[in-house]
């Protein structure tokens, strides 16, 4: 894979570009991937020209920013080549004022525990990984703000907020002279539409909202991989995601997904390589966050770049259609 297929994009307003495709270690890093294999898969995503990691504190209860600090310090990158993320609101410590919250007690002893882990002395990206309506959106605007003040982060963001949520944090970091959120991580993909394609519209005018996706797979729904049940080993096959063969299965999930089988196979990519290629089309999407469990499902992933090229813009459309 040549990195000149690599597109970059502005994250929003943010001075920074992304890669079109980046690399999260979400259920991988510290359940299926130690830190030498994470170190693998790190290096063929940068190789590919995937410059932006994404992180969580939760991700196996710290363990992730652990390893993924560990793989990057041990491959020897150098600081201002990377974008590195992490996420915070669920908490990992046993404390009824860290866990489940947006309140800055908990945002300034979490953004020092992440930074810890992954061996940095600022992550690029953080985001509010969910919001928190018990605590007053004020109180977490200027936490934020303050974080970024700080030098621990350089710009914020939101992951799975209402466009009234992030909405309202823009007012009030306006409103202060705060600074304002750039960036918002929801799920994205042909089966999860409406809130990047509806809800959020007036945000990409009204703020330039840029998108950080996750999900493009649907859990892997789209790879067709559930349609017959789970096979054995399989992440559908725990308990934790059995919803995913009850979707898959489901007779009009099940039809949509052979009929995007049909026309990968017609384009000669995978399903998984077209429905990325589908989310690259859009041009809110700042980048698309993949994740993989080995070494050859990031190379697979990487493919996407040329099935973009592939999909021109009457089957574009057919796939909208499809997944209307």
């Amino acid at each position: 894979m040549s990195e000149q297929l690599m597109t970059y994009n502005r994250l929003g307003r943010a001075g920074i570009k992304v890669s079109e495709l980046s690399f999260g270690s979400w259920v991988t890093f510290g359940s299926t991937l130690d830190t030498g294999l994470a170190k693998e898969c790190l290096q063929v995503a940068a190789e590919a020209g995937v410059n932006f990691f994404d992180n969580a504190e939760v991700y196996a209860s710290g363990a992730s920013e652990t390893i993924m600090g560990q793989a990057i310090s041990e491959l020897g990158w150098a600081r201002h080549d990377y974008l590195i993320s992490t996420k915070l609101f669920w908490g990992i410590e046993d404390n009824i004022n860290l866990r489940n919250t947006l309140n800055r007690k908990y945002l300034f002893h979490a953004i020092e525990g992440s930074l810890e882990r992954l061996g940095l002395d600022f992550v690029d990206l953080v985001f509010c990984h969910r919001p928190d309506p018990a605590t007053t959106l004020e109180e977490t605007v200027w936490a934020m703000s303050d974080m970024v003040s700080s030098g621990k982060a350089l710009y914020w963001g939101t992951s799975e907020w209402s466009a009234e949520e992030i909405r309202g944090a823009f007012e009030i970091a306006e409103r202060h002279h705060l600074h304002k959120p750039y960036m918002e991580q929801p799920q994205y993909n042909l089966l999860n539409r409406e809130r990047v394609e509806t809800e959020y519209a007036r945000l990409y005018e009204d703020f330039a909202l840029g998108l950080t996706t996750w999900s493009p797979l649907a859990g892997g729904i789209l790879t067709g991989k559930y349609s017959q049940g789970a096979p054995s080993g399989s992440r559908g096959s725990s308990a934790e995601h059995s919803h995913l063969v009850a979707t898959a299965t489901a007779p009009d999930v099940a039809e949509k997904v052979a009929r995007l089988g049909s026309l990968a196979e017609e384009l000669q990519v995978t399903p998984a390589q077209l429905s990325l290629a589908w989310i690259l089309h859009n041009p809110r999407v700042s980048t698309v966050i993949t994740g993989a469990s080995s070494v050859a499902q990031v190379q697979e992933n990487m493919k996407a770049l040329e099935a973009k090229q592939c999909l021109d813009a009457s089957r574009y459309q057919q796939l909208n259609e499809i997944f209307s």
